[in-house]
């Protein structure tokens, strides 16, 4: 059995723990610590909120100047804690996790014993690990044991959007419902609405493979494609996702909702979108690692890309996109020779899921 879920009702502020400085760990430390709550969502104190990253030297200036980094522009709140040390990390009731998801392992590995085995833990990462084939919480359960409480919030999430309060949603995942509801109590604010769903697996599905969709969305600005083509790739990018998601047991329907759709819709339409961007480089002729060293942020497509083709595979599943694009990153195809490729392929009748 799991351990008991945070009780919103003990009547103290709960202790929230985020776990990388990034764009997606700034933003989720700046919901959380919103006074400006959504109605309806219990009656819970607005949570002290710890932010934790792995290299101290950074934390202590983003301690100090309260500006980050990774997101220009954004000014993190006074009430946020920023921990310059592990031991900080001790009596939390809650962590989430934003770090990248090839290196969740690792970081678990270093602060696990800290954090113990009752505070649940959830990924704010869109990524499936290499080599195990995991998704982020099938990573934390792997290294902090298959009974730990884990869950997913995730959606259609441009953090400079969310850290302006633009309006947004997102999805509260897990197989424990009351961890479901409880991240949907601490997430939601007037700008912000959250839905609960059952299916963890297809919301950090879609989450990951949309990535590698949006990479090739960004193959097609950088060649001129046209938005015919662009959304021709969302459609069929999303038929193919969506049938890795039944094969490997999660619901055809998630993938239509908000964490499927939605953010495939956002990661690939939207200028800010770092996989979207990557691919424009690629389609415009630079290669993949002059893109890689010169960006700020970490690009999750790329490694996923390598964890779906295997998975696909490994299930049986068709999926030319996604095989198109790993010949582009890793095989040195040339973005134009792929999208022929595909253009090319046999006619056949469509096929949605």
């Amino acid at each position: 059995m799991a351990p008991q879920s945070p009780n919103p009702a003990i009547g103290r502020p709960l202790r929230v723990g985020v776990l990388g400085l990034g764009q997606m760990g700034t933003v989720c430390a700046h919901i959380l610590s919103s006074s400006d709550r959504a109605v309806g969502t219990g009656e819970s104190p607005v949570p002290r909120v710890f932010m934790w990253g792995h290299d101290p030297e950074e934390s202590a200036a983003l301690r100090q100047t309260r500006e980050s980094t990774k997101l220009q522009g954004y000014t993190l709140p006074d009430s946020v804690h920023v921990l310059l040390d592990d031991e900080g990390l001790a009596k939390l009731d809650l962590v989430i996790a934003a770090v990248p998801t090839q290196a969740i392992r690792q970081t678990l590995k270093r602060v696990g014993g800290i954090l113990g085995s009752t505070a649940p833990i959830v990924s704010v990462s869109k990524g499936i690990e290499n080599e195990t084939l995991l998704t982020p919480t099938g990573v934390i359960r792997d290294v902090l044991g298959p009974d730990h409480a884990a869950g997913v919030v995730s959606g259609p999430t441009i953090a400079a959007e969310l850290a302006r309060c633009l309006p947004a949603t997102m999805v509260a995942a897990s197989d424990d419902k009351d961890l479901a509801t409880l991240l949907q109590q601490l997430f939601a604010t007037t700008w912000l609405r959250i839905y609960t769903h059952h299916d963890a697996m297809g919301v950090e599905l879609a989450g990951a493979t949309k990535n590698v969709i949006a990479i090739a969305a960004g193959i097609l600005d950088g060649l001129h494609a046209g938005f015919n083509a662009k959304s021709a790739l969302l459609a069929r990018g999303l038929a193919e996702i969506t049938r890795l998601g039944v094969a490997m047991g999660a619901e055809s329907d998630t993938f239509f909702g908000v964490a499927g759709v939605g953010d495939l819709a956002t990661t690939c339409f939207s200028p800010e979108g770092r996989n979207r961007s990557c691919g424009e480089a690629l389609g415009k002729g630079q290669t993949l690692d002059r893109y890689l060293k010169q960006s700020p942020h970490v690009v999750e497509g790329v490694a996923t890309c390598k964890s779906v083709v295997d998975l696909a595979r490994r299930h049986n599943i068709e999926m030319p996109i996604t095989e198109a694009v790993h010949a582009v990153l890793f095989d040195g195809l040339d973005p134009l020779a792929g999208i022929s490729a595909l253009m090319s392929r046999a006619p056949k009748g469509e096929n949605v899921g």
